[in-house]
């Protein structure tokens, strides 16, 4: 299983919208790293939700419930999207201040490249912040 980052503005499609939702699809991503790395998603891997702009903060965590396939709102059919089902929402958020604020998580993609929408997380990460947001 690999772990990963999905970013949304919680005026576009917050977390408390995903959970009412169950299964949406991810898409309107634009950037073509982020769209490879919906590309690379598996059935079943996991995601954090993330609230940027506001919030800037992991609120809950995603499966991924059906692979990459066409994103039926990109006119000329380069991007992809991916179904994500809601799992369970953090106790604890984890902040973008309290990752960058442990040195075990400074190589993190969410701090490295922060305009990322879609990206990798390391086994490692994923249990540091699992602890961080109250989860085991």
């Amino acid at each position: 299983m690999a772990y990963w980052l999905v970013k949304s503005e919680p005026f576009v499609w917050s977390w408390d919208q995903q959970v009412k939702k169950g299964i949406e699809g991810w898409n309107g991503v634009r950037n073509y790293q982020a769209a490879n790395n919906l590309r690379a998603m598996k059935k079943g891997d996991e995601a954090f939700f993330y609230h940027s702009n506001e919030g800037k903060e992991i609120v809950g965590i995603v499966t991924i419930a059906r692979e990459s396939y066409p994103d039926p709102t990109d006119e000329k059919g380069k991007f992809v999207m991916v179904d994500v089902k809601a799992d369970r929402a953090m106790p604890k958020p984890v902040t973008l201040a309290d990752i960058k604020n442990t040195p075990a998580l400074q190589d993190m993609a969410l701090v490295k490249q922060s305009r990322l929408s879609v990206s990798p997380v390391t086994a490692a990460e994923w249990k540091i912040i699992c602890k961080m947001g109250g989860l085991k």
